[in-house]
């Protein structure tokens, strides 16, 4: 027997016990609408999309061409619009996810109004956009299912046995909009204490996945924006075990936790890391200190701080604002070691924040990485801070250089000119574009690519086009050319908005309420049907 009929005869039996005050309620109508409403909580879907991860990351494993994908969304209804066109496109939601940009909550869903990624929008807002997220992704759900119930019932009506089995299988093979969200909780929004709350907060509205970065939570600073500030390794390691917690409190004991390092790019720390003998993990931080290293005494000014460190008194370069600074060029060793004491103390995925997408580079840093931990994988931001046309034509030049190939043509500094759209490095260099998420999980152990602002930017390209048809000559035909009859030809679920909204869903309960007193929106006077 089908899951929905076991699911009609559950309630049927529960129905015949409440005696006759039950004798209206039908069902089949009430298994309808628990169907459609799979997740009754954001604990249920945090540990339904715990158990996908942990599968996908050992597939991965195992063929890293089975990588995983997601795009950043900033609003319930965009994360929702994205999984049915994923459905719609490739017939199941497999490998793809969404990703929570702490980016786009300060720029876009923050009280203050637009503010800069630097941690100072409210809290809150992180758990309430997941769970807007997983509101939005279940009404999805339910309005695909009261579609398929729609059709099953005209099945019956019109005697088609075939069709109703046929329909039937849909419904009980039905795969959820529900996927995994990887959710930034920035750098924690405080100390140990806070990111541990905050981090109960966004699982019990859903999250299965978050990502933690080792920046200072105060001076916090976009990954692709200067004056990075770091912490010493055992701060960030009481945030991991922090978050972890979190997880086992709640029950969800595989949840994922993402480290990520902005090192590569943070040149500043704001305290000398405590260190109780040579060699220790305090140690190490500190011997990345650029400074000066002194005999005696006398080399040391009012105010100035000494360590001892790789076995000599070291007094570290201290910056007017009292941080301290790393050495040149050590950025890719203290990534490194971030890494690999990330993953030893409870973290599960990796994420480098690096200032190019450059499969070589990203791959040097994860080879040395599992050289201590074999099945290190990254989550890797497919950032569109990157300029990615300029960046690959001048992969592509410089490599056209190394092999002694004719580049005079070419100049190097202005390779974005559509002057050289048409040209064979041009054409190289998109076809690495096109597979650098292949290429960089072959080769540099990336699990899951996202893009982190993709529909902030697309928002603003699509409402430009717009815009300018509606508001200039084209008019109405603005609108009509360049959305609506798309909407059509491309079978976009919302070109039906009264449909996408719920009206459908509302008709299917005012009916199972109110039988056939039922006022009904979905008639025939409803413009709707013109689609």
């Amino acid at each position: 027997m089908s899951a929905y009929k076991n699911e009609i005869d559950a309630i049927a039996t529960v129905r015949a016990a409440a005696g006759n005050t039950w004798e209206a309620i039908n069902p089949e109508y009430a298994a309808r609408m628990r169907i459609q409403n799979r997740f009754k909580t954001g604990l249920d879907i945090a540990r339904y999309t715990a158990k996908i991860m942990r599968q996908d990351m050992a597939e991965y494993d195992a063929d890293s061409s089975q990588y995983t994908q997601s795009l950043g969304c900033w609003h319930g209804f965009i994360g929702q619009q994205k999984l049915i066109a994923i459905k719609k496109h490739f017939g199941n939601t497999n490998k793809r996810y969404l990703y929570l940009s702490g980016w786009m909550i300060a720029a876009l869903r923050s009280e203050f109004g637009p503010l800069p990624d630097q941690s100072m929008h409210e809290k809150t807002s992180v758990p309430a956009l997941i769970e807007e997220l997983y509101t939005f992704l279940r009404q999805a759900d339910a309005r695909e299912m009261g579609g398929l119930f729609r059709q099953l019932d005209n099945a019956r009506e019109a005697g088609d046995a075939a069709k109703e089995a046929d329909i039937q299988a849909q419904i009980d093979n039905f795969q959820t909009h529900v996927v995994p969200i990887i959710a930034d909780i920035d750098a924690g929004f405080g100390n140990e204490e806070a990111t541990y709350l905050l981090a109960k907060k966004m699982i019990e509205a859903g999250a299965c996945a978050i990502q933690i970065e080792n920046q200072v939570s105060d001076e916090k600073q976009c990954g692709h924006q200067d004056g990075k500030v770091t912490v010493p390794h055992a701060d960030f390691l009481a945030k991991i075990r922090a978050v972890r917690y979190a997880f086992l409190e709640l029950g969800v004991e595989d949840g994922v936790i993402v480290a990520r390092t902005d090192s590569l790019g943070a040149g500043l720390t704001k305290q000398i890391a405590v260190t109780n003998e040579p060699g220790d993990l305090g140690d190490k931080y500190n011997s990345f200190l650029d400074g000066d290293y002194i005999d005696s005494a006398a080399d040391i000014d009012n105010g100035d701080v000494v360590v001892k460190a790789n076995g000599k008194l070291l007094k570290p370069k201290r910056l007017p604002s009292g941080l301290f600074q790393f050495k040149k060029g050590s950025g890719e060793d203290r990534v490194v070691l971030d890494c690999i004491t990330s993953l030893q103390n409870g973290a599960d995925l990796l994420w480098i924040e690096t200032e190019k997408p450059h499969v070589g580079q990203i791959a040097a840093m994860v080879n040395r990485i599992r050289e201590e931990v074999p099945n290190a994988k990254l989550v890797y931001n497919n950032s569109p801070s990157f300029n990615w046309t300029l960046n690959f034509r001048q992969q592509v030049f410089d490599a056209m250089v190394e092999a002694g190939q004719d580049v005079s043509k070419y100049d190097r500094a202005n390779l974005m000119s559509v002057e050289y759209d048409e040209t064979e490095l041009a054409a190289v260099a998109d076809e690495k574009i096109r597979t650098f998420q292949a290429d960089a999980a072959r080769e540099a152990g990336i699990f899951h690519h996202l893009i982190t602002l993709p529909t902030y930017h697309t928002a603003a390209l699509s409402t430009d086009n717009l815009a300018k048809e509606y508001f200039g000559d084209a008019g109405m035909l603005g609108y009509v050319e360049g959305v609506q009859r798309k909407e059509i030809r491309q079978g976009i679920a919302c070109v039906k908005h009264q449909n996408m909204a719920g009206s459908d869903m509302g008709d299917d309960h005012k009916e199972y309420f109110s039988g056939d007193a039922a006022l009904k929106a979905s008639g025939k006077d409803n413009t709707m049907n013109q689609f």
